[in-house]
């Protein structure tokens, strides 16, 4: 009686050590992070309108200013613009350049922390968080955005003694790119702080 054929095993190969790299899971993260603070400040925009319907808490004799809040807003703009610049550098392989690109972005962050200072200075002739529930919500939203914008220059600080740019089999991956991408976001939270507690209050003071 003639048995079975036993199929042949294929041999072990011995395991490397060496993972299969997944160049773009810091942006899978930093994605994670975005979406996750864009629910805060969506909480606080929601808080700030919700405390406004209650005229009796919130004492308004008028708007805010606008000059450097759009100053500041023109800032972080052109800074925005300073990052894609610099993310374009790396992709050509000129990360001397790039580098340049990340200090001059850190010193435009520093200056709109300054104008805001500035601001906070001038404010606090009339309006303090202890005021009425403007004041607390107004220096609320504006203070965590500065925080955010401080964790974005620490991120740039970290970013501008990276020995390389390029393609690295160590992490992190593409850190321009993630850096970048956080940068941005601040620099929309911004845009909307801009409109929904400086602009629009403009409107509703004049009946616009």
């Amino acid at each position: 009686m003639s048995s079975l054929a036993t199929p042949p095993v294929a041999p072990e190969t011995p395991h490397t050590g060496v993972w299969p790299i997944e160049a773009n899971r810091g942006v899978y993260g930093v994605t994670m992070v975005i979406l996750t603070e864009a629910t805060l400040f969506v909480c606080l925009f929601g808080s700030y309108y919700f405390l406004g319907a209650d005229k009796y808490r919130w004492a308004v004799d008028h708007p805010p200013k606008l000059a450097k809040a759009f100053i500041m807003l023109g800032i972080l703009f052109a800074s925005s613009l300073v990052v894609m610049w610099g993310e374009r550098l790396v992709e050509q392989g000129r990360y001397r350049l790039a580098r340049g690109a990340v200090f001059t972005t850190i010193l435009m962050g520093l200056v709109f922390l300054a104008v805001q200072a500035f601001e906070y200075k001038e404010h606090w002739k009339t309006l303090t968080p202890l005021t009425d529930s403007y004041g607390s919500i107004f220096y609320t939203i504006t203070t965590f955005h500065a925080a955010h914008v401080i964790m974005g220059l620490l991120m740039l600080g970290y970013l501008s003694i990276l020995p390389d740019y390029g393609p690295t089999q160590l992490p992190p991956h593409r850190p321009y790119h993630v850096v970048a991408l956080y940068w941005h976001f601040v620099d929309v939270i911004w845009f909307f702080v801009v409109l929904l507690l400086y602009v629009i209050p403009h409107f509703q003071f004049y009946g616009f």
